[in-house]
């Protein structure tokens, strides 16, 4: 049987450390708590580590700056703890690579079922079946058990679990218009409000990954007010 998954604690707040971490390994988790991102690499050099819960105000170096130097050399998947009410860093907190978010201060509870569900979309990995293991589309492909995609020149190209879950979504409905709500459905995204605009970033980080600026039309389109579309059909090499 596989080991506890192992959670990670960036905070520099010795009591949330402390909660978080017991909360966690009374769930069945693992849990290590560092105050910064000199603790966070010490911690991710010394053991593997599943998922990194990393608050945003951290004194030195912030929490956007250690997201995006973890999205410069791997996929591991972070949650990151906001301010409440500050909608301006949660997006900047998704533009820069994190799979969620949780504003502050929050429940342990909804903060372990965000952890648990961003867990399930990173180890689901379907077995390669009769119709193939992979999706291919203007050239790119999307292999479906390694959960990886490869552009037309044949270049890996790094996913989020989240970015990943939202291209399968695409891929899987091709040439049909999905709108924002359908698209956090079908990509088992983070429990939303109302008007959330998870998506519209995550969309944006995808764009920014598989488009190119000299294909007169793009690859995902933009319905206004209804969602978006992949615009090119989709098969199985």
């Amino acid at each position: 049987m596989n080991a506890a998954p192992h959670i990670l604690v960036v905070d520099d707040h010795a009591e949330i450390r402390d909660l978080l971490g017991r909360f966690l390994r009374q769930h069945g988790f693992r849990a290590t708590g560092v105050p910064d991102g000199q603790g966070m690499r010490a911690a991710l050099a010394s053991a593997t580590v599943d998922l990194v819960v990393l608050d945003l105000m951290l004194p030195g170096e912030s929490g956007l700056d250690l997201c995006r130097e973890l999205r410069g050399s791997s996929s591991l998947p972070v949650i990151m703890l906001t301010a409440m009410g500050e909608e301006t860093d949660r997006i900047v907190g998704l533009e820069v690579g994190a799979d969620d978010y949780v504003p502050k201060p929050f429940n342990a509870r909804e903060l372990l079922a965000r952890i648990r569900a961003v867990l399930r979309r990173t180890a689901d990995r379907p077995a390669a079946g009769p119709q193939g293991n992979a999706l291919v589309f203007a050239g790119w492909r999307l292999d479906l058990v390694r959960r990886d995609l490869t552009s037309p020149d044949g270049v890996a190209v790094d996913l989020t679990s989240g970015e990943y879950d939202l291209l399968l979504a695409f891929a899987e409905n091709p040439q049909t218009v999905l709108s924002r709500d359908r698209l956090l459905e079908l990509s088992h995204n983070r429990v939303f409000t109302a008007y959330d605009r998870s998506i519209d970033v995550q969309v944006s980080r995808l764009r920014r990954k598989i488009e190119d600026e000299s294909r007169p039309d793009p690859l995902i389109k933009t319905i206004r007010g209804v969602g978006y579309m992949l615009t090119v059909p989709v098969g199985r090499p």
